[in-house]
């Protein structure tokens, strides 16, 4: 679908499929809009209804299927998640559309919380990014520990890299590799912005055996459907920190602040890290929690 499109321009598919991506998030919270609140259970008890904005690489890994299903059943809240990037993450929250954000991009989330959009940030689970290439590594970074050095070797190289393009915390820190690296990569041979999720992209790198940044969860959910191998690893700046943040019921008086308050709380607890740290994929732990531990813990 995106062969022959010109090396460093925007995959045309990938801005079409944005696009339409965009289209389908907004039918989704008008939906969202209108069952906001609470509803009767077939047992008569009360269910209400949360609405989280969070990435597409949480969703991808499969994580909140295995942490909602028992705080839902327990607290009597339907939590309705949407899957987008990290920046239409918190613009959902900046118009009051969701209630709760989980993101990964700590000056964003910041910048979200001064701005007085969002309140009660909290630090809640860590994996970390990886670069991901062809098997036969055409760029020789294989086994590199400096990211933004590999970065810069396979754009000499020549070789394909795809980048997310869409403003995730992905985006977002794969940016600032590149900036680290001293290098503008947009317009090089080779450089393709997609416009889309980490699963797409994992699988559009895999089509055309490009490199690219990705975090380690969402990998470990698509690796038995892909050739792409880890190359990159263990760089400090790769680590992938996660934070929730409530949208500010003050600016927005309809969020659903109680709901919220408790599937935070419920997060995290000591029960909801434990859920975190025993969700694997393969045997592999995907994500490591850190609420209530030092800054700076992991990686």
């Amino acid at each position: 679908m995106i062969e022959g499109i010109q090396a460093g321009k925007k995959i045309s598919a990938g801005r079409q499929e944005h696009a339409q991506a965009r289209c389908w998030v907004l039918l989704i919270i008008f939906l969202m809009m209108i069952g906001a609140g609470a509803c009767r259970s077939g047992s008569g008890q009360t269910v209400q209804r949360l609405r989280l904005a969070t990435t597409t690489s949480t969703y991808n890994s499969g994580l909140l299927d295995s942490l909602l299903p028992d705080f839902e059943k327990r607290e009597n809240i339907q939590v309705q998640v949407l899957s987008v990037g990290t920046g239409q993450a918190l613009a959902l929250g900046e118009g009051g559309e969701v209630d709760l954000v989980l993101v990964h991009a700590r000056e964003r989330e910041d910048e979200f919380v001064a701005r007085g959009f969002g309140v009660d940030r909290r630090d809640l689970m860590w994996n970390d990014f990886v670069i991901l290439g062809p098997p036969d590594d055409p760029a020789g970074v294989d086994g590199s520990v400096d990211a933004a050095a590999a970065l810069a070797r396979i754009l000499e190289q020549g070789s394909a890299f795809v980048s997310r393009g869409d403003d995730s915390g992905t985006h977002i820190r794969e940016l600032q590799l590149w900036k680290a690296a001293g290098i503008d990569p947009h317009g090089a041979p080779g450089y393709l912005e997609a416009g889309q999720g980490m699963g797409n992209c994992l699988t559009i790198a895999d089509e055309k055996q490009a490199y690219l940044l990705a975090d380690r969860g969402t990998f470990l959910a698509f690796a038995e459907h892909i050739d792409l191998k880890v190359l990159v690893a263990g760089d400090p700046r790769l680590k992938n920190s996660y934070g929730i943040i409530m949208v500010n019921p003050e600016r927005h008086p309809h969020v659903a602040s109680d709901p919220a308050g408790r599937l935070m709380d419920y997060l995290t607890s000591a029960a909801g890290q434990r859920q975190i740290a025993a969700f694997t994929v393969n045997g592999e732990q995907l994500f490591y929690p850190v609420a209530g531990t030092p800054a700076g813990d992991g990686l």
